[in-house]
């Protein structure tokens, strides 16, 4: 793969912002975006298991997809408390993938404010995101296909964009939002995966305080290096193009795949991995 470093800037104007990356769709990490936060200071694992540790959250691993489990569905459920002993104990693949705060622990609200970068952030979709060591996520896009900037705290994190047009490099599931979930994409296998040599993307490693913003419809693999957790705000699409797959994907696609699940069962899943591998092969 072809992948080049993300660009990085300490601080950034609403102006500067709009000119240079979203209106291109170009993605970029910001230092010191939320440097005047209380969560800049107070943010890392062991304030959360203080705040938060009673609350039983959703965990999961990268198990290969099944039939049986549902859309987004998790694999286990932990008290957080518990969960975060385990996250500094030892390695683990468990994480916590979506987990709203505004609705579980609404005094964190106070420790950070909404950017003003000229986008309409969606006030009621805080999201954390927790891994353990070595952990990751599938490479995916998002189901709404919006803006993203993610701020991550504690700890260091890979994280791997491509945009839409390498779609056709990627070895896409159909009827999905993840590529192949085979591939490593921190050790990519070209003779198995061929295609990914032609993929252009970007990679870069967030620590704590630093800021991510993942354009519209972005791919995005991340890899927790060491445990860590972060938050992402989120912007509706303003591509109309993006904003009618959004609707497809949330209205029709999920629920096209889990009826298909329940009728084919697994060979719906090996089906379409198959078909992964043959579509993406015929571009080359």
């Amino acid at each position: 793969m072809k992948l080049q470093d993300i660009p990085r800037v300490k601080t950034i104007t609403k102006e500067d912002f709009i000119k240079n990356y979203f209106k291109p769709q170009k993605p970029v990490v910001i230092e010191q975006l939320n440097a005047d936060w209380p969560a800049f200071t107070k943010w890392n694992l062991h304030y959360m298991k203080e705040v938060a540790g009673d609350k039983i959250v959703p965990l999961y691993d990268d198990r290969p997809v099944h039939h049986d489990d549902g859309f987004n569905e998790p694999h286990t459920k932990m008290k957080m408390s518990d969960y975060i002993d385990l996250l500094e104990k030892e390695p683990t693949k468990y994480r916590i993938f979506l987990w709203n705060i505004l609705k579980e622990v609404p005094e964190l609200q106070k420790d950070y404010t909404y950017p003003d970068l000229g986008l309409k952030l969606m006030k009621g979709l805080p999201m954390l995101f927790f891994g353990g060591k070595d952990s990751h996520t599938f490479m995916h896009y998002d189901i709404d296909l919006g803006n993203i900037f993610h701020f991550h705290f504690e700890g260091k994190k890979e994280c791997i964009l491509f945009s839409q047009s390498e779609t056709k490099y990627l070895y896409k599931v159909p009827h999905s939002l993840i590529t192949h979930e085979s591939i490593d994409f921190s050790d990519p296998d070209y003779e198995t995966w061929p295609a990914l040599k032609k993929a252009n993307g970007y990679r870069t490693h967030l620590e704590h305080g630093e800021v991510l913003y993942m354009p519209e419809g972005y791919w995005h693999h991340m890899k927790y290096h060491t445990p860590g957790f972060s938050m992402s705000l989120r912007a509706i699409t303003r591509n109309p193009k993006n904003l009618a797959k959004a609707f497809y994907n949330v209205l029709v696609m999920r629920y096209y795949d889990n009826l298909m699940r329940k009728l084919k069962g697994q060979k719906w899943i090996e089906d379409k991995n198959e078909k992964a591998i043959y579509n993406t092969n015929k571009n080359l």
